[in-house]
């Protein structure tokens, strides 16, 4: 058996993200998102986590400058933050950049998710990060990555949006991104081929 957790990284990050996002769940195969608690469009991004159930929303915790002695206090704050936005605990911890495989950072990251009792990217299912950046992002390398799931459960990333004036190194390709996650032959294969789309609070 073959489930697959398709994670939509940086809700929150500006409305065009998060429309983007929204898409990609209504009309493609997004069944997950991550919500950046402290960027423009948070507030937005906990609006769209109350009002879409079938969404699991976790935390995507920003540690890129943050020194490992502080790490626990901005996990926390950070927490305590999505609860307010959200209203709920997150459905999972992952972090930008995947900052939390830092040496320096994965022991206090994954003693937070333990003592949360979240389920952590990277630890609690298989991560797969090959749909990122030209030329994997289409629809030919996404049916590829679907071809060759393994059995078992799979987190697949993603970061589909609307580039909107957005100051990123990453921006028209989270539209191609989107694009590509809501082509009905991506849906197709999926059916085609018995994977069984979740999301982390399904798991």
């Amino acid at each position: 058996m073959k489930r697959l957790i398709v994670n939509a990284d940086d809700l929150g990050y500006t409305a065009g993200i998060n429309r983007g996002i929204v898409e990609a769940h209504e009309r493609g195969i997004v069944t997950s998102t991550s919500l950046l608690v402290d960027r423009a469009g948070a507030d937005e991004g906990g609006g769209i986590a109350r009002r879409m159930p079938r969404l699991s929303v976790g935390l995507h915790a920003v540690l890129d400058d943050v020194e490992p002695e502080r790490c626990d206090e901005e996990l926390e704050r950070q927490l305590r933050r999505f609860e307010k936005l959200v209203g709920a605990q997150p459905t999972h911890v992952d972090s930008h950049h995947h900052t939390h495989r830092r040496p320096e950072l994965d022991e206090l990251f994954v003693a937070f998710a333990d003592r949360e009792e979240l389920r952590m990217r990277d630890r609690s299912v298989s991560h797969c990060d090959l749909f990122y950046g030209a030329p994997a992002t289409t629809v030919e390398r996404l049916l590829e990555i679907l071809n060759g799931l393994a059995d078992g459960d799979t987190e697949l990333g993603c970061h589909p949006g609307y580039a909107d004036g957005l100051v990123s190194t990453y921006t028209s390709e989270r539209e191609q991104e989107l694009r590509t996650l809501t082509d009905p032959r991506v849906h197709a294969r999926v059916e085609e081929l018995g994977i069984e789309l979740v999301g982390w609070r399904e798991l």
